[in-house]
């Protein structure tokens, strides 16, 4: 059962709120999809009962095609947030941390040949792995912010949030004109490139530069 954890153990008193993605921030991850780049950041949301914890094996369907690793900036907001700037985005979030977006890859691209949203490619259960939180004062989430998933020990990818199209402050500005965001809530923040399909026996490590790393598996 997942629950919102700092990285020395101790569990954060917040409810299982939405999960608020943002999709093609990296250009490098648009260009080697082949998708356009979008004029404003691309939102769509996973619902609480797609959080999992990382650090437990990755259960991927069965039967419905490929299932992408998609690994990201979690980001955990502790305030209430609706129409806010970014001095107030800030004083809000209380964990940063790592999230894997995983994508049902075949599903999703039959969905956008037809016009169609991502929910049944993006937010099915358990979609959502969730890695524990370094507390906010502890880590500049202004600065570079380094991050890696390694598969079956190959670096597949590598991230820096120096290399966002959206800053994390102005991409929670931006989501808040749109969805208010409530204690609990989840940002994941893109992904960089390296997406590839997971398979049943990987090993995967994540690695969220100087702060920590999880090793996990794929059943």
């Amino acid at each position: 059962m997942y629950q919102h954890q700092f990285i020395d153990g101790r569990k954060i008193d917040l409810p299982l709120g939405k999960v608020v993605c943002v999709g093609r921030n990296y250009l490098e991850h648009i260009q080697e999809l082949n998708n356009e780049v979008p004029n404003e950041p691309l939102l769509f949301i996973k619902p609480n009962t797609a959080l999992c914890n990382l650090a437990e094996p990755i259960v991927i369907p069965k039967g419905v095609g490929s299932c992408h690793n998609e690994l990201e900036i979690a980001i955990l907001i502790g305030q209430r947030l609706n129409h806010c700037n970014e001095k107030q985005a800030k004083q809000s979030i209380i964990g940063v941390g790592l999230g894997l977006d995983l994508t049902l890859r075949d599903v999703q691209d039959r969905l956008k040949a037809k016009g169609q949203p991502w929910e049944r490619a993006k937010s099915f259960d358990a979609s959502c792995p969730i890695s524990v939180f370094v507390q906010a004062q502890e880590i500049d989430i202004e600065r570079n912010i380094e991050f890696s998933l390694s598969v079956n020990n190959t670096v597949r990818q590598q991230g820096n949030s120096a290399h966002m199209m959206h800053s994390i402050l102005s991409l929670v500005e931006n989501i808040t004109k749109t969805f208010t965001l409530l204690p609990g809530d989840i940002v994941l923040t893109g992904t960089p490139k390296g997406v590839g399909p997971l398979n049943a026996g990987d090993d995967i490590s994540v690695n969220l530069s100087q702060h920590f790393s999880v090793q996990t598996r794929v059943v």
